[in-house]
C-alpha cells in the first residue's frame, strides 16, 4: 500500500460537489489514500500531466476493474502496442476528416430535426429535451446501431457511467450497467446480421473491415457509447446553463467577441465531464517522497487538475475569456480521448450555434443542480423561450 497520506471525504458531499473537497486536498494532500474510493488520488494539474505519461507504471490494464469487469477489455483499459493497434482501427471513424465529411452533416440533420420539435412548445428541460437526443442521435450513427433508439441509447450509457463509478458495490447498479450492456450486445448483433455497406465509416464497421475479434470489437462499442453520451449531453446542457447564468458572457458570444470554441474549452475546464481516469501500479515507484507499491488503485482527478489554483488564475470562476491551453479535459497522454474532434464538432460547429440561433430569447426558469465526481453533469435544465 502506497504510503500517501489519509484524506476522509462525505462521499454523499462529495459526489453532490467535489470540487470544495479537492481544493482542500491540493493544498493539504494532493496525493492521498481516501478510504471512501479506496484509491490514491491524484489531485493537482502537473502531477496528473506527469504520471499520466508513465504507462509503464501507472497501467491503463486493470483486468478487476469496474470497467473491464463491465464492459470487457477496451481499448481504453490497455497499455503500449495493443492500445494503439486498436487506437488505429477506429481512426477512420473519429478522424476529423471523416468529422467534417461524413458525421457533421448527421450532426445538423438530427439537432435540426430536435429543434423542430422543440419549435412547438415554448418551454422545456434542455437535458432532456435537446442535450440528450443531439448526444444519443449522433451516437447511434457514429457507432453504427442505427437500430437502437435514441432513449435507448441515453439509457444503457448512463447505466455504464453509475456501473464504471460504482465504487461503493451498489449491487443494484451493477445489476441496471449489467442489463444495459446486454441490450448493447442484442443490437450489435442485430446490425451485423443486417450486413454494412462497404463504405459505412461507423465504429462497427471499421472495426469490422479492420479485423477486431468480437469482443474487441464489442468493448470499444461499448467505450464509445459510455463516453460519447454523457459527456457531449453534459457538456451541452452545462454549458447553456453556464451561458444563460453569465447574461454578459452570452451577449459577448453573441456579438462575436468570444467564439463557441472559447466557451466550449473553458466550461469543459471549469466543470469537467470526465473528472476521474483509474489507474493501477504495476511495480514499486517513489514521487515526491510518496511511494506506490504494486497493486495500488490511482485516481488521476483531471477534474481537481482543470482547477488547479497555481494553473489557473481564480479556477472557480467561470471565465471564457482565460487561456484554457493547460487545460486536461481529454487527458494528457496516449489515453487522450479519440472522440475529441467529434465532441467539438457536434457541439462547438452544430448544437450550440443552431439551438441560439432558433431560441435567442432562451432564459432559465428554474433551479439547476449537478451531480456526479467521476462523471459530471446538470440534473435537469429548465428554460423558456419566445416562439
Amino acid at each position: 500500500m502506497a504510503n500517501a497520506p489519509v484524506f476522509d471525504i462525505d462521499f454523499p458531499v462529495f459526489k453532490q460537489n467535489p470540487y470544495p473537497i479537492l481544493e482542500n486536498m491540493r493544498h493539504q494532500a494532493p496525493i492521498a489514500y481516501v478510504p471512501a474510493l479506496g484509491a490514491v488520488l491524484i489531485s493537482k494539474r502537473d502531477d496528473i500531466f506527469t504520471l499520466e505519461k508513465k504507462i509503464e507504471i501507472f497501467s491503463s490494464d486493470q483486468p478487476e476493474g469496474l470497467m473491464t469487469r463491465l464492459m470487457g477489455q477496451n481499448m481504453m483499459r490497455k497499455d503500449g502496442s495493443k492500445h494503439q493497434l486498436e487506437r488505429k482501427a477506429i481512426f477512420p471513424t473519429l478522424s476529423p476528416k471523416t468529422v467534417k465529411n461524413v458525421w457533421q452533416a448527421c450532426f445538423e440533420s438530427a439537432v435540426q430535426e430536435i429543434i423542430g420539435r422543440l419549435k412547438n412548445k415554448r418551454q422545456g428541460d434542455i437535458v432532456t429535451d435537446f442535450a440528450m437526443p443531439v448526444s444519443a442521435q449522433a451516437l447511434k450513427a457514429m457507432t453504427g446501431l442505427t437500430n437502437m433508439t435514441w432513449r435507448e441509447m441515453d439509457r444503457v450509457s448512463q447505466g455504464m457511467i453509475d456501473g464504471c463509478s460504482n465504487y461503493a458495490g451498489d449491487p443494484e447498479v451493477e445489476e441496471q450497467c449489467n442489463d444495459c450492456t446486454a441490450s448493447i450486445d442484442l443490437h450489435i448483433s442485430d446490425r451485423i446480421k443486417l450486413g454494412l455497406r462497404d463504405d459505412d465509416m461507423s465504429l462497427l464497421a471499421v472495426q469490422l473491415r479492420a479485423g477486431l475479434n468480437d469482443e474487441q470489437l464489442r468493448a470499444n462499442i461499448k467505450l464509445a457509447i459510455s463516453g460519447g453520451q454523457n459527456e457531449p449531453r453534459d457538456a451541452i446542457a452545462g454549458i447553456v446553463w453556464a451561458l444563460l447564468e453569465h447574461p454578459e458572457t452570452f451577449k459577448d458570444l453573441k456579438r462575436g467577441q468570444i467564439n463557441h470554441l472559447q466557451v466550449f474549452e473553458e466550461f469543459t475546464r471549469w466543470i469537467s465531464p470526465i473528472g476521474m481516469s483509474p489507474r493501477i501500479v504495476t511495480r514499486p515507484y517513489e514521487y515526491k517522497e510518496i511511494r506506490f507499491d504494486p497493486g495500488d488503485q490511482i485516481f488521476l482527478m483531471f477534474g481537481s487538475g482543470n482547477r488547479d489554483e497555481s494553473i489557473f488564475d481564480d479556477p472557480n470562476k467561470f471565465n471564457p475569456y482565460r487561456d484554457t491551453s493547460k487545460s486536461i479535459t481529454f487527458g494528457a497522454g496516449p489515453h487522450f480521448c479519440a472522440g475529441a474532434w467529434a465532441a467539438k464538432s457536434l457541439i462547438i460547429d452544430v448544437a450550440m450555434p443552431m439551438l441560439i440561433e432558433a431560441f435567442p430569447s432562451i432564459k432559465l426558469i428554474g433551479a439547476v443542480t449537478f451531480s456526479g465526481w467521476a462523471f459530471r453533469g446538470p440534473i435537469s435544465v429548465p428554460v423558456s423561450w419566445k416562439n
